[in-house]
């Protein structure tokens, strides 16, 4: 399946790119896919914090994925 992934603040800048269009698994879930970009991007790995949204809704790491659905890699956000 293809996976199309939004990118948000810090997560944008070290991948260089605001969207990425991955080819994985059926049914890879939310960690494996955390993991692959970690290993892909070892600067992500940096982060204190990096959550992913699935069709608008922050996903637990063992949520499936599937083809079709809206994910977005959200950094941790500071300001005040």
């Amino acid at each position: 399946m293809n996976l199309k992934i939004a990118l948000f603040g810090i997560a944008r800048e070290i991948v260089g790119q605001p969207t990425l269009e991955l080819a994985a698994p059926e049914g890879q879930s939310v960690q494996e896919l955390l993991a692959r970009l970690q290993q892909e991007y070892p600067a992500l790995n940096r982060l204190s914090s990096l959550a992913v949204a699935v069709n608008n809704e922050y996903a637990a790491e063992d949520a499936p994925l599937h083809e079709r659905d809206e994910i977005a890699l959200i950094p941790p956000v500071s300001g005040g």
